[in-house]
């Protein structure tokens, strides 16, 4: 399977003619204002097919954010920004999700860039399987020194139940019918599992007998922008609220949750070792970042005292609030 040439910046322009829409899928974005978005939106513009209608929430509040809304109504496509004081990728995603009015839901981030045919394909797909999670390959784009976040697997599988081994919800490339939101309900907001709603989600969904598919075809790109520092940073930040995800599932007995969390305490030094020997920088943070982080997040995860509400609650208090703009 080919990689697309992929480039950075791209402007967000008008193409050659208006592609047909899927009326029965939107797009959830939650950003913090980052210029790249600019370029996420003109790969989406350029795909295929469009969708129903592109939720953005921008917890920056940037006026270049809510002028890139306007371009892209401009062009014909049906959008909604959502202005958030809210902190955290999980508040992000709800707010997108309260504002979802059609079958299927698709979930991607600020620094991805789909490939043209992602939205046509993940809508057939989803149509075909309408009860399964949806989600795909992450490719490469940006320092291909050092790969961050991709999932490169050529080969599709459906995951049923919860392993060791495993997190198989990739929430960067994701998709899945509204009546599945509603029975996971939203995201995780709580502090303690700020980097890791993930991992919790399709968790939660693999416990309720939510399968979760993984299709190579379903492709998207991942730009790495961050530099060593900002990686070693973002490792911590993994690690600590991986950490949450274990010690908030430790609460329930959940023996899975338990065997993974031994796994991963066991090898995040032998990881750090091991970067210390070959002298691999990357290997070396990334062990260390695990061993120093895991611990306290898991105390963390263990002591939090609140939860998500079901998510209907969510949705109706969202809505009568009016604090979110469209």
């Amino acid at each position: 399977m080919a990689d697309l040439q992929i480039c950075y910046p791209v402007s967000l322009e008008s193409p050659e003619a208006p592609r047909p829409v899927v009326e029965d899928v939107s797009l959830v974005i939650p950003t913090v204002g980052r210029d790249i978005l600019e370029s996420c939106l003109a790969y989406l513009v350029t795909g295929t097919r469009w969708p129903a209608s592109v939720v953005v929430v921008d917890q920056g509040r940037r006026a270049q954010v809510a002028e890139m809304m306007e371009r892209l109504r401009a062009l014909g496509i049906h959008c909604e920004y959502v202005p958030s004081t809210e902190r955290g990728r999980s508040a992000g995603i709800n707010r997108g999700l309260e504002r979802v009015n059609t079958r299927f839901v698709t979930i991607t981030d600020d620094d991805c860039f789909v490939s043209p045919s992602w939205l046509e394909i993940m809508t057939a797909k989803l149509r075909a399987q309408p009860d399964q999670i949806l989600t795909g390959r992450v490719a490469l784009a940006g320092d291909e020194d050092a790969p961050f976040s991709v999932m490169l697997d050529t080969q599709p599988a459906v995951h049923t139940k919860p392993t060791v081994r495993l997190h198989p919800f990739i929430g960067g490339n994701v998709g899945m019918a509204m009546s599945l939101v509603r029975r996971i309900g939203p995201f995780d907001e709580h502090p303690c599992l700020a980097s890791a709603e993930d991992s919790d989600y399709g968790h939660r969904a693999l416990r309720l007998g939510i399968p979760i598919a993984y299709d190579p075809e379903v492709v998207l790109y991942h730009y790495h922008w961050r530099d060593a520092q900002e990686r070693a940073v973002r490792y911590g930040d993994y690690a600590r609220s991986q950490g949450g995800f274990y010690g908030t599932h430790l609460r329930h007995g959940d023996f899975i949750v338990l065997l993974q969390a031994v796994r991963d305490l066991i090898r995040s030094p032998i990881r750090w070792m091991r970067g210390l020997i070959s002298r691999d920088r990357e290997l070396i943070e990334n062990g260390r970042a695990s061993t120093l982080n895991l611990p306290p997040g898991i105390i963390a995860g263990l002591r939090r005292k609140t939860f998500p509400a079901p998510w209907q609650e969510l949705h109706t208090n969202a809505h009568r609030s009016g604090e979110y703009l469209g």
